[in-house]
């Protein structure tokens, strides 16, 4: 039997039962989507991540604290740390150290409440040491931090929560019922998926510190290097200077660790990787679940045309026409399948996904449809293996 024939048989068989067909190509259709849309979002994820890393300059090192080796006494950073990081006799390759305290805190204007994720007392080279620009309004000066005023910046997601149709600039906002006086819009940084960068606001760390968290440990400290090709010799002065501040003893472990922005994204790109191993796993079970569905409707589908099979042995088709047809069928069901799949994930990677604009994959698409094609064949081999062995005559007493 000709190829054309058997595709024309198979072609008749897939098209006969359109309801079973149409579920058989929904759930390959649904697994083949979710494989390329999950891939997508980690792609997404770990693109916005380098670009928000790369955002804060290759220049920058950020040092927090960690807990010391058994025995050994773990000491907080403090604002004192900072200063000595910024000497220029002792640090020549730093430009800047920003000490640095967050919390969360509640702001509330007028009717509105809204929970800033990330509420931050600095100094004001934080702001060119992150690149964070203004927007609207003004930074706030070192004066502002000498006297301990009670203003703050405050990012573009925080703005449009708290002032969504009036300028938030000269507005007054109650922080954990304290009042502060909003100076300053931060420029939009947009969003990894996994943190917001705009829901943030920026004070003077001595308000901070005396309204908020308490002159306890700082959370960080942010070194700016003088330039790009010093950023080693800066984190090697950086240890030095805190290593005797700290009292750390040669091969003991540090009550606090430096890291740049390299290896920053090294780390970030490592939790974004796994993130997409882990999407892709959960596209795959549902790959698999469809692969399942396969089967079942194509053994219903034997079971029903008995006859017909008898009926065609009968005639003359070789057990390799009838094996070859049932698996035409599985394939195209498949096919079919992969290819709504693929368009469903084009249509899907449009959208923004939990805050995370998707980034197709490529390789990701040819891989899910070869899948799709080969689920097809490794699916459907055993109910077309068990439709090629049925002998002539019983199948044609079959009722």
């Amino acid at each position: 039997m000709r190829f054309t024939e058997v595709l024309a048989f198979a072609v008749r068989g897939v098209t006969a039962n359109k309801l079973r067909s149409s579920l058989t190509t929904l759930g390959i259709m649904i697994g083949v989507a979710s494989v390329i849309l999950l891939i997508a979002v980690g792609n997404g994820a770990s693109q916005s991540v380098q670009q928000s890393i790369a955002g804060l300059g290759t220049n920058v090192l950020t040092i927090s604290p960690q807990r010391a080796q058994a025995g050994s006494s773990t000491k907080p950073l403090t604002t004192a740390d900072a200063k000595a990081l910024a000497d220029p006799v002792e640090a020549p390759a730093v430009k800047s150290a920003s000490p640095v305290a967050s919390t969360s805190a509640t702001a509330a204007h007028a009717d509105v409440s809204y929970s800033i994720s990330q509420f931050i007392g600095t100094d004001p080279a934080y702001f060119s040491t992150t690149n964070s620009a203004v927007a609207q309004g003004a930074l706030f000066t070192a004066d502002d931090l000498a006297q301990g005023r009670k203003v703050v910046v405050i990012g573009a997601t925080v703005a449009t929560q708290l002032f969504p149709s009036s300028s938030p600039v000269g507005q007054a906002v109650l922080v954990n019922n304290i009042p502060f006086t909003v100076v300053g819009v931060l420029a939009t940084k947009g969003s990894s998926g996994l943190q917001d960068a705009d829901d943030t606001a920026v004070a003077p760390l001595s308000t901070v510190q005396n309204a908020l968290t308490g002159y306890g440990s700082l959370s960080q400290i942010v070194v700016q290097a003088t330039s790009a090709d010093t950023i080693s010799a800066a984190q090697a002065q950086v240890t030095t200077i805190l290593d005797g501040r700290h009292k750390i003893g040669f091969g003991a472990t540090a009550d606090y660790r430096v890291l740049s922005q390299e290896q920053l994204l090294t780390a970030r790109t490592a939790t974004t990787d796994t993130f997409t191993v882990l999407l892709a796993s959960v596209a795959a079970i549902s790959l698999l679940v469809g692969g399942i569905g396969v089967t079942n409707i194509m053994l219903v589908t034997v079971t029903e045309r008995i006859r017909e099979i008898g009926i065609r042995k009968a005639v003359g088709a070789r057990r390799g026409a009838i094996l070859g047809q049932f698996l035409l069928e599985a394939t195209m069901l498949s096919l079919f399948g992969g290819l709504l799949g693929v368009a469903a994930g084009f249509i899907g990677a449009r959208f923004t996904i939990a805050g995370i604009t998707p980034v197709i994959v490529p390789s990701s698409v040819l891989l899910a449809f070869a899948v799709s094609a080969l689920i097809g064949l490794f699916f459907g081999s055993y109910p077309a293996s068990r439709a090629a062995r049925l002998r002539p005559i019983e199948a044609l007493r079959h009722e």
